[in-house]
């Protein structure tokens, strides 16, 4: 009898350890109810809200909608700043923000604005994917911030109501509105413009005012916010590599079960896969769109551009060190010996 009731204990030991383990704590292996939001400064359709969407879905239909994940576009819920700021005490859930917009907590997120530092799509993702870019997303882990994933918004292109752009001259006293980003600031004063920075949703008044003659961004952000509305020329350059980070507050994640943990994990791999596609399919189509609505589309050569701009790394050693620059050129190096 005593060895019964020894057993009979051991059972239910062994039992209560493996409802120990549900994901979700609970008997019937169900997620808590919760919702989640998720916030950006781009509108409803761009590239940030299709992977907003693509989260949403996997995480509602692998929690068999126990988790209710809200989209809130547009700087909705405050500026591209302020939802770092929110997501870091944990008072929003999630952002898709600008790796250069958090590049004002963690200076390193800057150095794939550096002009024309990679050349493709191909080369961004190389980067992204290697161990520089790992190192990369867990410095957010250093400011409460769970960096889960990239999400691409493509190459910046320029637009401005002056002039055609051909040769770096040409911007030279143009008015340009950018992101609060040392690396670009500093990249378009040393190509000779003033720099006036301001929230992503004031940008289409205020060139439709004149209180900036440009701005520059992917061809997604200029379509849907209809920049070309109120443009007369678009240079194309691909002079910087855009990025958003997809953030999540690091102690809303590290209280999650790991179940839960992965179901996040590969949501947000899907969104950045569904950013890398969307863009991959429509920038030649948002170009097609616009293309009527220029006065004027120029293709100039890179070549003077990059040679004009290279004091903007020395430059920004100083803010975001050396190592991380010397780590993305080495590496490039040996990735383009490769190909």
């Amino acid at each position: 009898m005593k060895k019964l009731s020894f057993l009979m204990v051991a059972l239910v030991i062994i039992l209560a350890a493996c409802g120990g383990d549900n994901a979700s704590g609970t008997e019937d292996g169900e997620f808590e109810e919760r919702t989640w939001k998720i916030g950006f400064n781009t509108v409803e359709g761009s590239v940030r809200d299709v992977a907003a969407k693509k989260f949403k879905e996997v995480v509602e239909a692998e929690t068999d909608g126990a988790i209710t994940v809200e989209i809130y576009p547009n700087e909705e819920l405050g500026s591209a700043q302020e939802m770092i700021e929110s997501v870091q005490v944990g008072a929003l859930d999630m952002q898709i923000a600008g790796a250069n917009m958090m590049a004002n907590t963690v200076p390193e997120y800057a150095a794939l604005s550096l002009p024309f530092l990679v050349k493709d799509f191909d080369e961004a993702h190389a980067i992204l994917d290697s161990e520089i870019g790992d190192k990369l997303k867990e410095k957010g882990q250093e400011h409460g911030l769970k960096v889960l994933s990239d999400v691409e918004l493509g190459f910046a292109q320029i637009t401005n109501n002056k002039q055609p752009i051909n040769k770096p001259e040409d911007l030279k006293g143009l008015k340009m509105r950018s992101p609060n980003d040392v690396s670009l600031i500093e990249t378009f004063k040393t190509l000779g413009s003033s720099v006036s920075t301001m929230p992503f949703t004031e940008v289409y008044l205020a060139l439709s005012q004149g209180v900036v003659d440009g701005q520059f961004n992917p061809l997604d952000a200029i379509y849907e916010t209809k920049f070309h509305e109120v443009q007369d020329h678009l240079a194309m350059l691909n002079f910087t590599y855009y990025y958003s980070y997809f953030i999540m507050n690091q102690s809303t994640f590290d209280g999650m079960e790991p179940e839960l943990q992965k179901i996040v994990q590969e949501a947000a791999n899907e969104a950045r896969d569904a950013s890398y596609e969307f863009t991959a399919s429509k920038d030649e189509e948002m170009l097609d769109e616009m293309e009527d609505s220029f006065v004027e589309i120029t293709e100039p050569d890179v070549a003077p551009f990059q040679e004009k701009v290279q004091p903007v790394y020395t430059k920004m050693e100083d803010t975001m060190g050396a190592e991380i620059i010397n780590d993305i050129q080495t590496f490039l190096e040996e990735y383009r010996s490769e190909q």
